[in-house]
């Protein structure tokens, strides 16, 4: 399925993917429904990405702070490794973790990824950043199916064996997190040459990829921005399906 991102400054095709069918089932609706039309892409971060898909951005004066509007719910994440934030990516905004641990996407809004192209040593130490991450929520997840147990030990202020569950945890932990690469040689290969933002990577859902128009999402990314990264000239869009 395919659709295509009508703008004053040219127009972007999108492929949906089959493998995120809850994503790629509700933004049909929502393009057959006409939602979007006369929406802004009102959230541009040169060298990053262009996010629209905010209801509220119809008609909104200049200077409104936009990036809350959405229909009534939020859509299951469906996060897969092999579905990443490469140049081109369509990906669902969302809530951050502190509100939402389960990571469901925005019912409506949406970002296309520009990024950077990264070079051999800065993918190295992501790798390692990333790998310390999963360790870390390797060892949060045990942490939490010991919970009653270490609020126990804490009562009794029993530091020696807070200590040696703490140091069995860690190495538990560190075990299963051992065959963990943190990128790919796919992503490695594409951040290195089309780029991309692999910080995001297992983070938010990626559902779909441009086709045809990455010079127009460059357009847009380089424009000149104001308040709230709200472009200084509004951008509006007109979604329809291609096929």
């Amino acid at each position: 399925m395919k659709v295509k991102i009508q703008t004053m400054l040219g127009d972007v095709v999108v492929r949906l993917y089959d493998e995120t069918p809850i994503h790629r089932d509700n933004f049909v609706k929502l393009v057959k429904d006409g939602y979007y039309d006369g929406t802004l892409f009102h959230r541009v971060i040169k060298d990053f990405m262009i996010q629209g898909g905010d209801p509220d951005s119809k008609g909104a004066p200049a200077g409104k702070m936009l990036g809350m509007g959405g229909p009534d719910y939020t859509l299951e994440a469906e996060i897969k490794e092999n579905l990443f934030h490469k140049r081109g990516a369509l990906a669902a905004a969302r809530q951050g973790d502190e509100v939402n641990p389960e990571r469901r996407s925005s019912g409506s809004q949406f970002y296309i990824v520009w990024g950077q192209v990264y070079k051999e040593g800065q993918l190295r130490q992501l790798s390692k950043q990333l790998k310390m991450q999963k360790t870390q929520k390797v060892f949060d997840q045990l942490a939490s199916e010991h919970r009653a147990e270490i609020m126990q030990m804490r009562r009794e202020r029993n530091r020696a064996g807070l200590q040696e569950l703490q140091d069995k945890l860690a190495a538990e932990a560190t075990k299963q997190a051992e065959g963990y690469t943190g990128l790919t040689e796919e992503q490695q290969n594409i951040y290195s040459t089309v780029g991309g933002t692999p910080h995001l990577d297992g983070q938010y859902t990626v559902f779909g990829e441009v086709v045809e128009g990455l010079d127009v999402v460059e357009m847009i990314q380089g424009s000149a921005t104001g308040r709230g990264d709200r472009p200084v000239d509004d951008i509006e869009m007109r979604i329809s399906i291609v096929d």
